[in-house]
């Protein structure tokens, strides 16, 4: 079983904020996750993200997805 890193879309129409979730490869984004990494608003462009646990995903062998690595290139 693999483990990815990605996102989650919350929040409502035109106000969206994205939660950081590492899960399954095969689970769906807005099913069940392993853990919340952080979180991203795209419209104040403020991440929020525990430094440690993303470490220790990303020691454990997770992949981020192209969204993710987009948004860590940027900060």
């Amino acid at each position: 079983m693999s483990v990815s890193i990605k996102l989650a879309r919350m929040g409502t129409k035109n106000n969206a904020f994205y939660r950081i979730i590492a899960g399954t490869t095969r689970s769906k984004v807005d099913g069940k996750n392993l853990e919340v990494l952080g979180t991203y608003n795209p419209k104040l462009k403020k991440l929020d993200i525990d430094k440690k646990k993303f470490e220790s995903w990303t020691k454990k062998g997770a992949i981020l997805t192209e969204g993710v690595r987009k948004i860590l290139k940027n900060k």
